[in-house]
């Protein structure tokens, strides 16, 4: 048994201890954590920094999570493909339509979008709110709201949108000409439904073209996780400010790989703007068909750099003719600014305002020039000859030239001309007849050398009119209709 008196006294011992400590932590504040950070093996200028860094992804994420929407879409698929079985007179005599089928059915689909104005402006990914019956959109603050198509360009897979709504939380906009590769970036959206998902990369590249997913490209690319449901999302800086449109990903399985594309907001502000004001997109014109310069071509016209964009042809009474641009004129630099590849070139000249003069660079017989040329208005037929996009049988269907390595992949012949089938859309009359890797050679007998003649050839054919390819499939060429009934 232990005495009152020795027990009294080790009470009194143990508050004297805890008094000192508390008086030794209170004069050294950084004691505790010191010890903590010893505790964990982790310093305490690490934790600092680490800390530092979270809340400042913290307050990225506050201040643009309430601008980014859920875009839900309902729309109208016909059903291709139908048994003509369930359509035989003799079949229905003894079974009647219990086993008749729909001719269409409805589906959904889910994407993000972004508030760019407080009265209700939204802007997302063309195929996000493609064929749409109705657009359902959902804020960050749960009200949901009907959304109207303002504009779209399939060519830059941008589209915008209005709600009605006022005082709404906006997004400011970023400068994607000055993102930099390994840049701290954040994509937030919707992917599969779930709500208001940030996650976080850098950028890993920026100006990827050539990919297949728009015709005019010229891709942020990012690490950070991209899942659909994003598309129409915002990738954003570390000020909070938008620098991209998050549109598609690399993937193998559907899902996250690591590569995700942004369209950037240089690119997707200016396509916004004129859809808003004129209802479409008015891209500048200058009348020329452009390649790459390869080691062999650079070569050929004594280069020193394989860069820029060699002139293979000129448009007839076109900007370019009118200004003295030849065939076999390499251009170097747009504006001042440098042409490593054509699609620079390209998106320069479809982002300049019909009417302005520019100065453009060009390498001629070893010789650098200096030539002016005034923009025009891009043409209506330039303009239609975009992929797939046709009013027939053949709407929804994409081609591509024949490359050698096209040709080493199918196991082709040398001597079989054509063009090579690379996309079908799902709703397309031709989903169920053609495939990916088919070769069209000849089109209602008319021979398809490439994708101008295909371009041609499908441009005059009438909505209502039936279509007889020439297709090269699994080691021979079979003859295919396509039937408007």
């Amino acid at each position: 048994m232990i005495s009152k008196k020795k027990q009294t006294y080790r009470i009194l011992i143990f508050i004297t201890v805890w008094l000192i400590s508390g008086l030794i932590f209170s004069l050294n504040p950084g004691l505790s954590s010191h010890s903590y950070a010893q505790d964990s093996k982790v310093s305490e200028q690490s934790i600092d920094i680490l800390t530092k860094t979270g809340q400042a992804m913290v307050e990225i994420a506050e201040a643009v999570k309430p601008a980014i929407v859920n875009i839900s879409t309902t729309r109208t698929v016909k059903i291709q493909g139908r048994d003509q079985l369930l359509d035989d007179p003799f079949f229905k005599r003894f079974f009647g339509d219990q086993f008749k089928m729909p001719k269409e059915r409805k589906t959904a689909g889910l994407g993000s979008g972004v508030i760019v104005s407080s009265d209700g402006y939204i802007l997302t990914n063309y195929h996000v709110i493609k064929d749409a019956d109705e657009i359902k959109v959902l804020l960050s603050d749960k009200r949901d709201f009907k959304g109207k198509v303002v504009g779209t360009d399939p060519k830059t897979e941008i589209a915008v949108i209005k709600i009605e709504a006022t005082n709404l939380p906006t997004i400011t906009w970023g400068d994607s000409n000055r993102l930099k590769v390994g840049e701290i970036v954040l994509a937030i959206g919707n992917p599969y439904g779930l709500n208001q998902t940030v996650t976080m990369g850098i950028v890993s590249a920026v100006g990827r073209a050539n990919v297949g997913i728009a015709e005019y490209e010229d891709f942020i690319q990012t690490d950070a996780a991209i899942n659909p449901g994003n598309s129409g999302g915002a990738m954003v800086n570390v000020k909070g400010e938008l620098v991209g449109i998050n549109t598609a990903i690399f993937s193998t399985s559907g899902g996250y790989q690591g590569i995700g594309l942004a369209i950037p907001s240089d690119m997707a502000k200016d396509v916004m703007d004129s859809l808003i004001a004129k209802g479409k997109v008015v891209r500048g014109w200058l009348g020329v068909s452009v390649q790459s310069i390869t080691p062999e071509l650079a070569k050929q016209f004594n280069l020193k750099e394989e860069k820029g964009a060699l002139v293979g042809d000129v448009v007839e009474e076109s900007p370019a003719e009118k200004a003295g641009i030849q065939r076999g004129d390499i251009i170097t630099a747009y504006e001042g600014k440098k042409i490593d590849e054509p699609y620079q070139l390209r998106n320069m000249v479809a982002n300049t305002s019909p009417g302005k003069e520019v100065e453009l660079t060009i390498v001629r017989e070893n010789t650098t020039k200096t030539i002016k040329v005034t923009i025009s208005e891009q043409p209506a037929e330039v303009q239609k000859l975009s992929k797939g996009e046709y009013d027939n049988l053949l709407r929804g269907v994409t081609v591509q030239n024949l490359t050698p390595e096209i040709y080493k992949q199918l196991n082709l012949p040398k001597r079989l001309k054509g063009v090579v089938v690379s996309e079908i859309d799902e709703e397309s009359p031709a989903a169920m007849v053609l495939t990916q890797g088919d070769i069209i050679q000849e089109i209602n007998r008319q021979k398809v050398t490439n994708t101008k003649d295909y371009e041609n050839i499908v441009a005059k054919v009438k909505p209502e009119e039936n279509i007889l390819l020439l297709v090269f499939r699994n080691g021979s060429s079979i003859y295919i209709t396509l039937s408007a009934k």
